[in-house]
């Protein structure tokens, strides 16, 4: 499978998180012993190193540090572990509720349509025929449900393990929700490109809580998505090419994925509900 050269880039293909090598800063997980009987017992996780992220203000200076340390899976299994969560998200989303007729439902077809013999045409027993316009469908859609499981450590651990892969292309920016007088979407235009990114770039925005003069000055950019804890989702993460962090969206993820979390679910009710935030829904 071919590979952008951009390292930015954090799309699904191009994500150093699906390439055949990884990177140097996961590390690798325990090999046996050239003779051993036993072999050693692999790691179910395995923590990446300390990341060091600059914090820019509105202007884009650099106003001081912060660190993202979150958990990843092993980089033979981080491939299938976020692949597996990612289908998971996006057959969750169908609403299964495409439906057609049979030639039993369609309505009618209750009289022979023309004789039988001596019309020189094909015989015709009802109009409720597949080979009729408006009869019934042959094999067609019906309603069902496309959700499948997936275990909730195992969807935490795909969630970090995205994140964590792309630490290289995060910007953090100090809290930005009053510095906009009024809502203009060239404003935020110029404030991204003062960050270095590209409103032509795929991007994504993740904030504690976002401020309606934010949300009315960026929602006319279509590259862009802004996402809160609640909606966050691993979709947009794959998806995007640049992610913006505040300094509250990093200590969030670091408390909620970090090596050091606890891991508790009493919030994986409002992450599921927040999946809501990737595709629109299909049948």
């Amino acid at each position: 499978m071919a590979t952008f050269a951009s390292p930015a880039s954090l799309s699904f293909l191009s994500s150093s998180l699906f390439a055949a090598s990884s990177r140097g800063t996961l590390k690798s997980a325990a090999l046996p012993r050239p003779g051993s009987s036993k072999p050693a017992a692999r790691p179910l996780s395995v923590a990446a190193e300390l990341t060091t992220l600059p914090i820019l203000d509105f202007s884009g200076e650099k106003v001081g540090e912060t660190y993202l340390d979150l958990r990843s899976a092993p980089p033979e299994t981080a491939r299938a572990v976020v692949h597996r969560a990612l289908v998971t998200d996006l057959r969750n989303k169908r609403r299964g509720t495409a439906s057609t007729l049979t030639r039993g439902e369609v309505r009618g077809g209750g009289r022979k349509p023309y004789p039988q013999k001596k019309t020189g045409r094909a015989r015709r027993g009802s109009q409720t025929t597949p080979l009729r316009p408006g009869g019934g469908v042959v094999f067609g859609p019906r309603p069902r449900d496309w959700s499948i499981k997936i275990n909730r450590k195992e969807k935490r651990l795909a969630m970090s393990t995205a994140l964590s892969s792309a630490a290289g292309s995060v910007t953090v920016v100090e809290d930005f929700g009053d510095k906009f007088e009024t809502p203009k979407t060239r404003d935020f235009a110029e404030a991204m490109r003062r960050w270095g990114l590209d409103p032509k770039e795929k991007s994504m925005f993740l904030m504690t809580e976002v401020a309606d003069i934010v949300q009315l000055s960026s929602r006319n950019i279509g590259t862009l998505k802004m996402l809160t804890p609640r909606t966050l989702n691993l979709f947009d993460i794959l998806n995007a090419d640049r992610l913006v962090l505040t300094p509250e969206a990093v200590n969030f993820l670091n408390a909620r994925y970090g090596v050091d979390s606890e891991g508790d679910g009493e919030e994986d009710g409002d992450e599921e509900e927040g999946e809501e935030g990737g595709e629109s829904d299909e049948n």
